[in-house]
């Protein structure tokens, strides 16, 4: 009985002992017991590794030689398999723009300011007439914009529409001109960079042209240089005064020499309104360089400007770079020439209508006085003798 207790106290030791050392954290067996262990281990016989599928009809051959065996891919658990609660997502406002589709949003709606550097929505600057809400800089108008923005609704009515250009020159550059031609008349469903015709500014009848810099840089080629001279010959025939806005880089290159004939062609045909008793009023405006400025855009009876309009002949860096010296603050800007006496007026773009209808009124002289007639005015001193 005392040898049964004996051995039943020793097992219970035994238990004990390989409980603590099971407890016991790695790396603080003594050094003992760590050579103990060794020897077990190489004491314990060697195991052949079975051949892969050697019991698997399926995987040997007809030579009796066993194919290897495909190696089994580990899949993922998934969430939950282990008995892990998956993390919950949070619903608030940041996880929903993180996982939410992005949604499809139209290019195009806003635009930066040449001048300060804002951001505008494009519909707001529309509805500004295309002026900067913030410093009011005045953007560049497309044609037919224009048409509509100057003129009274339903008064238009356009001229000499069929004329278009030719390449007379077969004109090559980085590709050839008809093809520039062809890819601008399907972009702008124009013909040209002049739009010309006539209409009414608070019911006074003009004559309008007006140049479209979206075609071709609004250059002036030989239908442009056409249509200013018909433009002051219809001035003349109906005794309305002549109205151009001008928006252009200049001569047309691509039509080499004879872009340069219509400098002294439009010319020539201002002078002419002039000589027939015509009126006519320029407005430029942001840009209007080169052969534009230096011909007809000039030689009109009033010169007027947009504000901040850059106008001029070659563009600034050139002139720096011939010059070798810095160039005035507003160098080339509507106020700078305007200080020099190259214009006559600078005319925001919300006060053009009103300020052409006066100048046409200034043009025909005093206006009787509403339910006045001739007959019951005073007849002025003769100043004959």
């Amino acid at each position: 009985m005392a040898n049964v207790e004996k051995s039943s106290v020793a097992d219970d030791k035994e238990n004990t002992d390989e409980k603590v050392l099971d407890e016991r954290p790695a790396g603080d067996e003594t050094a003992t017991e760590a050579g103990a262990r060794a020897e077990s281990v190489e004491s314990l016989p060697e195991e052949k590794p079975e051949r892969a599928g050697a019991g698997d009809p399926k995987t040997a051959n007809k030579s009796g030689k066993a194919k290897p065996a495909k190696k089994k891919e580990s899949k993922p658990e998934k969430a939950g398999a282990s008995g892990e609660t998956p993390p919950v997502r949070r619903e608030g406002r940041l996880s929903r723009l993180r996982f939410s589709k992005k949604k499809d949003m139209p290019g195009g709606l806003w635009l930066k300011c040449e001048s300060c550097a804002g951001v505008i929505f494009r519909k707001e600057l529309e509805e500004k007439n295309r002026v900067c809400p913030a410093c009011g800089f005045h953007f560049t108008v497309p044609g037919r914009e224009r048409i509509q923005m100057i003129l009274d609704e339903g008064t238009w009515d356009e001229r000499f529409a069929e004329l278009e250009s030719l390449d007379r020159l077969k004109f090559e550059d980085t590709g050839p001109y008809c093809d520039k031609l062809e890819r601008a008349v399907s972009r702008t469903g124009q013909k040209d960079a002049l739009f010309s015709g006539t209409g009414a500014i608070l019911d006074r009848p003009i004559v309008l042209a007006v140049l479209d810099f979206g075609f071709l840089g609004g250059s002036m080629g030989e239908v442009v240089g056409e249509k200013i001279a018909l433009s002051c010959e219809l001035a003349i025939r109906e005794k309305r005064p002549l109205v151009i806005f001008t928006s252009s880089g200049g001569a047309r290159m691509h039509e080499g020499v004879l872009s340069l004939m219509q400098m002294a062609k439009t010319c020539a045909a201002v002078q002419g309104l002039r000589e027939n008793g015509g009126f006519s009023v320029c407005v430029m405006t942001h840009p209007t360089t080169g052969g534009v400025t230096a011909s007809f855009a000039s030689v009109t009876d009033l010169v007027l400007a947009e504000p901040g309009a850059l106008i001029g002949f070659a563009g600034p860096r050139v002139i720096a770079t011939t010059l070798k010296q810095e160039l005035p603050a507003g160098f080339q800007r509507a106020e700078f020439l305007l200080e020099k006496g190259m214009l006559d007026m600078i005319v925001p773009r919300s006060e053009l209508r009103e300020t052409l209808a006066r100048l046409f009124d200034y043009r025909k002289g005093p206006r009787l006085a509403e339910g006045e007639s001739v007959l019951s005015t005073k007849k002025r001193p003769s100043t004959e003798g």
